[in-house]
Protein backbone atom coordinates (compact mmCIF):
# COMPACT_ATOMS: atom_id res chain seq x y z
CA UNK A 1 0.00 0.00 0.00
CA UNK A 2 1.26 3.44 -0.83
CA UNK A 3 2.33 5.33 2.22
CA UNK A 4 -0.06 8.08 3.19
CA UNK A 5 1.25 11.58 3.59
CA UNK A 6 0.91 13.22 6.94
CA UNK A 7 -2.27 15.17 7.64
CA UNK A 8 -0.55 18.51 7.27
CA UNK A 9 -1.87 21.91 6.34
CA UNK A 10 -1.18 21.19 2.69
CA UNK A 11 -3.56 23.86 1.42
CA UNK A 12 -1.72 26.64 3.20
CA UNK A 13 1.49 25.40 1.62
CA UNK A 14 -0.22 25.35 -1.77
CA UNK A 15 -1.12 29.00 -1.35
CA UNK A 16 2.42 29.98 -0.41
CA UNK A 17 3.90 28.05 -3.32
CA UNK A 18 1.33 29.51 -5.72
CA UNK A 19 2.16 33.05 -4.71
CA UNK A 20 5.84 32.41 -5.37
CA UNK A 21 5.81 30.19 -8.48
CA UNK A 22 2.55 30.96 -10.29
CA UNK A 23 3.57 30.83 -13.99
CA UNK A 24 3.42 33.94 -16.09
CA UNK A 25 3.09 34.33 -19.81
CA UNK A 26 1.24 31.08 -20.38
CA UNK A 27 0.26 31.93 -23.92
CA UNK A 28 -3.36 31.67 -24.98
CA UNK A 29 -6.26 31.46 -22.55
CA UNK A 30 -7.18 28.15 -20.93
CA UNK A 31 -9.90 26.34 -22.85
CA UNK A 32 -11.92 25.33 -19.84
CA UNK A 33 -12.60 26.56 -16.36
CA UNK A 34 -13.88 23.19 -15.23
CA UNK A 35 -11.36 21.20 -13.21
CA UNK A 36 -12.99 18.02 -14.37
CA UNK A 37 -11.32 15.39 -16.57
CA UNK A 38 -12.19 15.68 -20.20
CA UNK A 39 -10.59 12.91 -22.22
CA UNK A 40 -10.63 11.60 -25.74
CA UNK A 41 -9.91 13.77 -28.77
CA UNK A 42 -10.91 16.77 -26.70
CA UNK A 43 -8.14 16.16 -24.17
CA UNK A 44 -8.16 16.51 -20.42
CA UNK A 45 -9.40 19.92 -19.31
CA UNK A 46 -8.66 21.67 -16.03
CA UNK A 47 -9.08 25.01 -14.35
CA UNK A 48 -6.08 26.68 -15.94
CA UNK A 49 -4.24 24.80 -18.63
CA UNK A 50 -1.90 26.52 -21.10
CA UNK A 51 -3.03 25.61 -24.59
CA UNK A 52 0.30 26.36 -26.20
CA UNK A 53 2.55 23.39 -26.85
CA UNK A 54 5.50 25.51 -25.65
CA UNK A 55 5.59 25.63 -21.86
CA UNK A 56 6.64 28.72 -19.91
CA UNK A 57 10.28 29.12 -19.00
CA UNK A 58 11.13 27.07 -15.96
CA UNK A 59 7.94 25.05 -16.23
CA UNK A 60 9.67 21.72 -15.75
CA UNK A 61 11.32 22.98 -12.57
CA UNK A 62 8.01 23.46 -10.77
CA UNK A 63 7.92 22.23 -7.19
CA UNK A 64 5.16 19.88 -6.14
CA UNK A 65 2.49 21.45 -3.93
CA UNK A 66 3.09 19.26 -0.87
CA UNK A 67 4.62 20.14 2.48
CA UNK A 68 8.32 19.27 2.98
CA UNK A 69 7.55 16.49 5.48
CA UNK A 70 5.16 14.85 3.00
CA UNK A 71 7.74 15.01 0.23
CA UNK A 72 10.46 13.56 2.46
CA UNK A 73 8.27 10.56 3.30
CA UNK A 74 7.72 9.70 -0.37
CA UNK A 75 9.87 7.64 -2.68
CA UNK A 76 11.83 9.41 -5.38
CA UNK A 77 9.55 7.95 -8.05
CA UNK A 78 6.43 9.19 -6.24
CA UNK A 79 7.91 12.69 -5.99
CA UNK A 80 8.55 12.48 -9.73
CA UNK A 81 4.90 11.52 -10.30
CA UNK A 82 3.77 14.64 -8.45
CA UNK A 83 6.15 16.66 -10.59
CA UNK A 84 4.50 15.21 -13.73
CA UNK A 85 1.11 15.99 -12.20
CA UNK A 86 2.06 19.63 -11.74
CA UNK A 87 3.59 19.82 -15.21
CA UNK A 88 0.42 18.54 -16.90
CA UNK A 89 -2.25 20.06 -14.66
CA UNK A 90 -1.27 22.96 -12.41
CA UNK A 91 -4.61 23.85 -10.85
CA UNK A 92 -6.13 20.39 -10.85
CA UNK A 93 -2.90 19.18 -9.29
CA UNK A 94 -3.51 21.49 -6.35
CA UNK A 95 -6.97 19.99 -5.77
CA UNK A 96 -5.59 16.44 -5.91
CA UNK A 97 -2.88 17.27 -3.42
CA UNK A 98 -5.46 18.62 -0.99
CA UNK A 99 -7.12 15.18 -0.76
CA UNK A 100 -6.71 13.39 2.55
CA UNK A 101 -4.37 10.49 3.26
CA UNK A 102 -3.44 7.78 0.79
CA UNK A 103 -6.32 8.79 -1.51
CA UNK A 104 -4.02 11.60 -2.65
CA UNK A 105 -1.51 9.16 -4.14
CA UNK A 106 -4.18 6.97 -5.71
CA UNK A 107 -5.89 9.86 -7.49
CA UNK A 108 -2.53 11.27 -8.60
CA UNK A 109 -1.62 7.98 -10.28
CA UNK A 110 -5.15 7.59 -11.68
CA UNK A 111 -4.83 11.02 -13.28
CA UNK A 112 -1.40 10.31 -14.78
CA UNK A 113 -2.46 6.93 -16.19
CA UNK A 114 -5.48 8.47 -17.90
CA UNK A 115 -3.39 11.42 -19.06
CA UNK A 116 -1.02 8.98 -20.72
CA UNK A 117 -3.91 7.09 -22.31
CA UNK A 118 -5.40 10.37 -23.51
CA UNK A 119 -2.08 11.46 -24.97
CA UNK A 120 -2.04 8.33 -27.15
CA UNK A 121 -5.60 9.00 -28.30
CA UNK A 122 -4.87 12.67 -29.05
CA UNK A 123 -1.66 12.06 -31.03
CA UNK A 124 -2.61 12.30 -34.69
CA UNK A 125 0.93 11.25 -35.70
CA UNK A 126 0.22 7.69 -34.54
CA UNK A 127 -1.39 5.68 -37.37
CA UNK A 128 -4.71 4.04 -36.58
CA UNK A 129 -3.41 0.52 -37.12
CA UNK A 130 -0.95 1.19 -34.29
CA UNK A 131 -3.13 3.44 -32.13
CA UNK A 132 -6.15 1.14 -31.84
CA UNK A 133 -4.20 -1.80 -30.34
CA UNK A 134 -2.39 0.60 -28.01
CA UNK A 135 -5.67 1.97 -26.68
CA UNK A 136 -7.18 -1.49 -26.26
CA UNK A 137 -4.09 -2.85 -24.51
CA UNK A 138 -3.02 0.19 -22.52
CA UNK A 139 -4.19 -1.23 -19.19
CA UNK A 140 -1.74 -4.12 -19.60
CA UNK A 141 1.20 -1.68 -19.76
CA UNK A 142 0.59 -0.90 -16.08
CA UNK A 143 2.11 -4.28 -15.23
CA UNK A 144 4.99 -4.10 -17.72
CA UNK A 145 7.94 -2.60 -15.85
CA UNK A 146 9.79 -1.24 -18.88
CA UNK A 147 6.95 -0.23 -21.22
CA UNK A 148 7.19 3.31 -22.55
CA UNK A 149 6.42 5.13 -25.78
CA UNK A 150 8.98 7.57 -27.15
CA UNK A 151 7.41 8.46 -30.51
CA UNK A 152 4.64 10.79 -29.37
CA UNK A 153 4.50 14.33 -30.70
CA UNK A 154 2.06 15.58 -28.04
CA UNK A 155 3.09 18.25 -25.52
CA UNK A 156 2.45 15.93 -22.57
CA UNK A 157 4.53 13.13 -24.05
CA UNK A 158 6.68 12.92 -20.89
CA UNK A 159 4.00 10.78 -19.25
CA UNK A 160 4.49 8.24 -22.05
CA UNK A 161 8.26 8.56 -22.28
CA UNK A 162 8.62 8.08 -18.52
CA UNK A 163 5.70 5.73 -18.04
CA UNK A 164 7.82 3.19 -16.09
CA UNK A 165 7.95 5.69 -13.21
CA UNK A 166 4.16 6.01 -13.21
CA UNK A 167 3.55 2.28 -13.59
CA UNK A 168 5.98 1.56 -10.74
CA UNK A 169 3.98 3.72 -8.36
CA UNK A 170 0.78 2.19 -9.70
CA UNK A 171 2.06 -1.24 -8.69
CA UNK A 172 2.95 0.17 -5.26
CA UNK A 173 -0.67 1.14 -4.59
CA UNK A 174 -2.96 -1.05 -2.52
CA UNK A 175 -4.72 -3.77 -4.52
CA UNK A 176 -8.14 -2.11 -4.21
CA UNK A 177 -6.78 1.02 -5.88
CA UNK A 178 -4.94 -0.91 -8.60
CA UNK A 179 -8.07 -2.85 -9.53
CA UNK A 180 -10.10 0.35 -9.98
CA UNK A 181 -7.47 2.15 -12.04
CA UNK A 182 -6.73 -0.82 -14.29
CA UNK A 183 -10.42 -1.51 -14.91
CA UNK A 184 -11.27 2.10 -15.79
CA UNK A 185 -8.18 2.40 -18.00
CA UNK A 186 -9.22 -0.76 -19.87
CA UNK A 187 -12.83 0.32 -20.39
CA UNK A 188 -11.84 3.83 -21.40
CA UNK A 189 -9.24 2.64 -23.88
CA UNK A 190 -11.76 0.37 -25.57
CA UNK A 191 -14.27 3.23 -25.74
CA UNK A 192 -11.72 5.62 -27.20
CA UNK A 193 -10.79 3.09 -29.88
CA UNK A 194 -14.47 2.67 -30.75
CA UNK A 195 -14.99 6.39 -31.31
CA UNK A 196 -11.78 7.05 -33.25
CA UNK A 197 -13.63 6.79 -36.57
CA UNK A 198 -17.18 6.96 -35.30
CA UNK A 199 -19.12 10.21 -35.20
CA UNK A 200 -21.56 11.06 -32.44
CA UNK A 201 -24.94 10.52 -34.12
CA UNK A 202 -27.84 10.00 -31.75
CA UNK A 203 -28.34 11.49 -28.30
CA UNK A 204 -27.88 7.96 -26.99
CA UNK A 205 -24.45 7.81 -28.66
CA UNK A 206 -23.68 11.22 -27.14
CA UNK A 207 -24.32 9.70 -23.73
CA UNK A 208 -22.17 6.72 -24.66
CA UNK A 209 -19.26 8.87 -25.85
CA UNK A 210 -19.45 11.04 -22.73
CA UNK A 211 -19.56 7.88 -20.61
CA UNK A 212 -16.34 6.60 -22.13
CA UNK A 213 -14.40 9.84 -21.76
CA UNK A 214 -15.88 11.31 -18.57
CA UNK A 215 -18.48 9.06 -16.93
CA UNK A 216 -15.89 6.35 -16.41
CA UNK A 217 -13.66 8.91 -14.70
CA UNK A 218 -16.50 9.72 -12.31
CA UNK A 219 -17.08 6.03 -11.65
CA UNK A 220 -13.38 5.39 -11.03
CA UNK A 221 -12.98 8.36 -8.71
CA UNK A 222 -16.04 7.30 -6.71
CA UNK A 223 -14.65 3.80 -6.32
CA UNK A 224 -11.33 5.25 -5.14
CA UNK A 225 -13.15 7.44 -2.62
CA UNK A 226 -14.87 4.37 -1.19
CA UNK A 227 -11.74 2.22 -1.32
CA UNK A 228 -9.96 4.83 0.81
CA UNK A 229 -12.76 4.51 3.41
CA UNK A 230 -13.10 8.31 3.42
CA UNK A 231 -16.51 7.78 1.86
CA UNK A 232 -19.21 5.16 2.34
CA UNK A 233 -19.18 2.06 0.09
CA UNK A 234 -22.44 3.22 -1.52
CA UNK A 235 -20.60 6.15 -3.16
CA UNK A 236 -18.51 3.72 -5.18
CA UNK A 237 -21.32 1.25 -5.82
CA UNK A 238 -23.79 3.73 -7.31
CA UNK A 239 -22.30 3.94 -10.79
CA UNK A 240 -25.37 5.68 -12.22
CA UNK A 241 -24.84 8.80 -10.11
CA UNK A 242 -21.07 8.73 -10.65
CA UNK A 243 -21.53 8.43 -14.41
CA UNK A 244 -24.00 11.33 -14.39
CA UNK A 245 -21.46 13.53 -12.60
CA UNK A 246 -19.01 12.97 -15.45
CA UNK A 247 -21.62 13.40 -18.18
CA UNK A 248 -22.71 16.75 -16.78
CA UNK A 249 -19.17 18.12 -16.97
CA UNK A 250 -18.44 16.64 -20.38
CA UNK A 251 -21.65 17.85 -22.00
CA UNK A 252 -21.06 21.34 -20.62
CA UNK A 253 -17.60 21.41 -22.19
CA UNK A 254 -18.89 20.15 -25.52
CA UNK A 255 -21.69 22.71 -25.59
CA UNK A 256 -19.54 25.72 -24.78
CA UNK A 257 -16.71 24.75 -27.16
CA UNK A 258 -18.89 24.50 -30.28
CA UNK A 259 -17.01 27.13 -32.29
CA UNK A 260 -13.51 26.07 -31.40
CA UNK A 261 -14.26 22.43 -32.15
CA UNK A 262 -15.94 23.05 -35.50
CA UNK A 263 -13.12 25.35 -36.58
CA UNK A 264 -10.64 22.54 -35.81
CA UNK A 265 -12.71 19.99 -37.70
CA UNK A 266 -14.08 18.20 -34.62
CA UNK A 267 -17.77 17.38 -34.18
CA UNK A 268 -19.15 16.49 -30.76
CA UNK A 269 -22.66 17.95 -30.92
CA UNK A 270 -24.91 14.93 -31.68
CA UNK A 271 -26.24 14.83 -35.22
CA UNK A 272 -29.70 13.89 -33.95
CA UNK A 273 -29.88 17.33 -32.35
CA UNK A 274 -28.25 19.65 -34.90
CA UNK A 275 -29.78 17.97 -37.98
CA UNK A 276 -33.19 19.23 -36.85
CA UNK A 277 -31.99 22.78 -37.42
CA UNK A 278 -29.24 22.74 -40.08
CA UNK A 279 -27.84 20.72 -42.96
CA UNK A 280 -24.33 20.77 -41.51
CA UNK A 281 -23.12 21.37 -37.97
CA UNK A 282 -20.93 24.30 -38.98
CA UNK A 283 -23.95 26.03 -40.55
CA UNK A 284 -25.16 26.97 -37.08
CA UNK A 285 -22.42 29.61 -36.92
CA UNK A 286 -23.90 31.50 -39.89
CA UNK A 287 -25.75 34.68 -38.85
CA UNK A 288 -28.82 33.80 -40.90
CA UNK A 289 -29.11 30.55 -38.90
CA UNK A 290 -29.14 32.26 -35.51
CA UNK A 291 -32.67 31.29 -34.49
CA UNK A 292 -32.10 27.66 -35.43
CA UNK A 293 -28.72 27.68 -33.75
CA UNK A 294 -30.19 28.92 -30.48
CA UNK A 295 -32.91 26.27 -30.63
CA UNK A 296 -30.27 23.56 -31.01
CA UNK A 297 -28.14 25.07 -28.26
CA UNK A 298 -31.06 25.21 -25.84
CA UNK A 299 -32.01 21.62 -26.63
CA UNK A 300 -28.52 20.44 -25.64
CA UNK A 301 -28.36 22.62 -22.53
CA UNK A 302 -31.70 21.15 -21.46
CA UNK A 303 -30.32 17.65 -22.01
CA UNK A 304 -27.27 18.46 -19.85
CA UNK A 305 -29.44 19.96 -17.10
CA UNK A 306 -31.10 16.58 -16.80
CA UNK A 307 -28.02 15.40 -14.87
CA UNK A 308 -28.26 18.08 -12.16
CA UNK A 309 -30.63 16.12 -9.87
CA UNK A 310 -28.07 13.29 -9.90
CA UNK A 311 -25.31 15.78 -9.09
CA UNK A 312 -27.26 16.99 -6.05
CA UNK A 313 -27.92 13.42 -4.91
CA UNK A 314 -24.26 12.45 -5.33
CA UNK A 315 -22.82 15.45 -3.47
CA UNK A 316 -25.33 14.97 -0.64
CA UNK A 317 -23.75 11.59 0.14
CA UNK A 318 -20.22 12.86 0.59
CA UNK A 319 -18.80 13.12 4.11
CA UNK A 320 -15.13 14.00 3.74
CA UNK A 321 -14.43 17.70 3.27
CA UNK A 322 -11.50 17.28 0.88
CA UNK A 323 -13.53 14.92 -1.32
CA UNK A 324 -16.53 17.24 -1.24
CA UNK A 325 -14.45 20.23 -2.41
CA UNK A 326 -12.83 18.08 -5.08
CA UNK A 327 -16.24 17.09 -6.49
CA UNK A 328 -18.37 20.18 -5.88
CA UNK A 329 -16.25 22.91 -7.45
CA UNK A 330 -16.35 21.60 -11.05
CA UNK A 331 -20.09 20.95 -10.80
CA UNK A 332 -20.99 24.50 -9.76
CA UNK A 333 -18.64 25.81 -12.44
CA UNK A 334 -20.55 23.70 -14.94
CA UNK A 335 -24.01 24.98 -14.09
CA UNK A 336 -22.69 28.56 -14.11
CA UNK A 337 -21.24 27.91 -17.57
CA UNK A 338 -24.52 26.43 -18.83
CA UNK A 339 -26.36 29.49 -17.57
CA UNK A 340 -23.96 31.68 -19.52
CA UNK A 341 -24.41 29.57 -22.65
CA UNK A 342 -28.20 29.16 -22.60
CA UNK A 343 -29.86 31.12 -25.43
CA UNK A 344 -26.60 33.02 -25.94
CA UNK A 345 -25.65 33.85 -29.57
CA UNK A 346 -22.02 34.30 -28.47
CA UNK A 347 -21.63 30.51 -28.28
CA UNK A 348 -21.46 30.58 -32.09
CA UNK A 349 -18.95 33.43 -32.20
CA UNK A 350 -16.48 32.57 -29.44
CA UNK A 351 -15.98 30.35 -26.40
CA UNK A 352 -18.33 31.66 -23.70
CA UNK A 353 -16.65 32.02 -20.33
CA UNK A 354 -17.88 32.97 -16.90
CA UNK A 355 -16.25 36.02 -15.33
CA UNK A 356 -13.07 35.74 -13.29
CA UNK A 357 -14.68 37.17 -10.17
CA UNK A 358 -17.61 34.81 -10.59
CA UNK A 359 -15.25 31.84 -10.82
CA UNK A 360 -13.37 32.86 -7.68
CA UNK A 361 -16.62 33.31 -5.75
CA UNK A 362 -17.80 29.84 -6.75
CA UNK A 363 -14.49 28.31 -5.67
CA UNK A 364 -14.73 29.97 -2.28
CA UNK A 365 -18.40 29.19 -1.63
CA UNK A 366 -18.84 25.60 -2.84
CA UNK A 367 -17.59 23.96 0.36
CA UNK A 368 -20.85 22.63 1.82
CA UNK A 369 -24.07 21.12 0.50
CA UNK A 370 -26.34 23.97 1.49
CA UNK A 371 -24.16 26.49 -0.35
CA UNK A 372 -24.02 24.25 -3.43
CA UNK A 373 -27.82 23.97 -3.47
CA UNK A 374 -28.10 27.74 -3.24
CA UNK A 375 -25.71 28.17 -6.16
CA UNK A 376 -27.63 25.65 -8.26
CA UNK A 377 -30.90 27.41 -7.45
CA UNK A 378 -29.42 30.76 -8.46
CA UNK A 379 -28.25 29.63 -11.88
CA UNK A 380 -31.40 27.61 -12.53
CA UNK A 381 -33.38 30.79 -11.98
CA UNK A 382 -31.12 32.66 -14.40
CA UNK A 383 -31.83 30.04 -17.08
CA UNK A 384 -35.55 30.14 -16.32
CA UNK A 385 -35.64 33.87 -16.96
CA UNK A 386 -34.11 33.32 -20.41
CA UNK A 387 -36.51 30.63 -21.63
CA UNK A 388 -38.25 31.90 -24.78
CA UNK A 389 -41.96 31.45 -25.41
CA UNK A 390 -41.13 30.14 -28.89
CA UNK A 391 -38.26 27.81 -28.05
CA UNK A 392 -38.99 24.24 -29.24
CA UNK A 393 -37.50 22.77 -26.04
CA UNK A 394 -39.39 25.15 -23.76
CA UNK A 395 -41.62 22.53 -22.10
CA UNK A 396 -38.73 20.15 -21.42
CA UNK A 397 -36.59 22.99 -20.11
CA UNK A 398 -39.28 24.19 -17.72
CA UNK A 399 -39.87 20.63 -16.56
CA UNK A 400 -36.26 19.91 -15.66
CA UNK A 401 -35.83 23.33 -14.05
CA UNK A 402 -38.83 22.57 -11.83
CA UNK A 403 -37.23 19.27 -10.77
CA UNK A 404 -33.93 21.00 -10.08
CA UNK A 405 -35.68 23.68 -8.02
CA UNK A 406 -37.34 20.99 -5.92
CA UNK A 407 -34.13 19.00 -5.44
CA UNK A 408 -32.00 22.06 -4.66
CA UNK A 409 -34.28 23.42 -1.94
CA UNK A 410 -32.50 22.77 1.38
CA UNK A 411 -34.59 20.83 3.88
CA UNK A 412 -33.65 20.37 7.52
CA UNK A 413 -35.38 16.99 7.57
CA UNK A 414 -34.00 15.53 4.33
CA UNK A 415 -30.54 17.10 4.13
CA UNK A 416 -28.03 15.11 6.19
CA UNK A 417 -25.82 17.23 8.41
CA UNK A 418 -22.17 17.26 7.43
CA UNK A 419 -21.02 19.36 10.39
CA UNK A 420 -19.69 16.46 12.43
CA UNK A 421 -17.91 15.06 9.39
CA UNK A 422 -15.95 18.21 8.60
CA UNK A 423 -12.23 17.69 8.43
CA UNK A 424 -10.05 19.81 10.73
CA UNK A 425 -8.54 20.96 7.44
CA UNK A 426 -11.68 23.01 6.67
CA UNK A 427 -9.93 26.36 7.01
CA UNK A 428 -6.98 25.10 4.97
CA UNK A 429 -9.44 24.02 2.28
CA UNK A 430 -10.48 27.65 1.97
CA UNK A 431 -6.82 28.53 1.57
CA UNK A 432 -6.59 25.97 -1.22
CA UNK A 433 -9.48 27.60 -3.02
CA UNK A 434 -7.73 30.94 -2.69
CA UNK A 435 -4.66 29.34 -4.24
CA UNK A 436 -6.69 28.04 -7.17
CA UNK A 437 -8.18 31.49 -7.61
CA UNK A 438 -4.72 33.05 -7.64
CA UNK A 439 -3.47 30.55 -10.23
CA UNK A 440 -6.48 31.14 -12.43
CA UNK A 441 -6.21 34.91 -12.23
CA UNK A 442 -2.47 34.78 -12.91
CA UNK A 443 -3.04 32.72 -16.05
CA UNK A 444 -5.78 34.95 -17.39
CA UNK A 445 -3.79 38.08 -16.57
CA UNK A 446 -0.95 36.71 -18.68
CA UNK A 447 -3.46 36.16 -21.48
CA UNK A 448 -4.57 39.77 -21.34
CA UNK A 449 -0.97 40.96 -21.61
CA UNK A 450 -0.29 38.58 -24.48
CA UNK A 451 -3.36 39.22 -26.64
CA UNK A 452 -5.18 42.27 -25.34
CA UNK A 453 -8.34 40.14 -25.23
CA UNK A 454 -9.98 40.07 -21.81
CA UNK A 455 -10.81 36.43 -21.09
CA UNK A 456 -14.03 37.23 -19.29
CA UNK A 457 -14.46 33.86 -17.65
Amino acid sequence: MAGACCKCAVSLFVLKRSLSVAPRGCGSAPRSLLPGWRLGERGLQEAARPSSAVRPAGFHQQTVFLCPSCQESMSESMRTCYLYLNQTSRSFAAVIQALDGELRHAVCIFYLVLRALDTVEDDMSIPLDKKVPMLNDFHTYLYQEDWCFTESQEKDRQVLEHFPTISLEFRNLAQEYREVISDICHRMGVGMAEFLEKKVGSLKEWDQYCHYVAGLVGIGLSQLFSASQLEDPEVGRDTELSNSMGLFLQKTNIIRDYLEDTQEGRAFWPQEAWSQFAGHLEDLAHPEKLESALSCLNLLVTDALGHVPDVIAYLSRLRNQSVFNFCAIPQVMAIATLSSCYNNPMVFQRVVKIRKGQAVTLMMEATNMRAVQTIITQYSQEILQKVSLTDPSRDKTLQILAVIREKSTPSQSSLPSRTHHLSPMYLSAAMLLAALSWQYLSTTAAQVQGTGDMPGQ
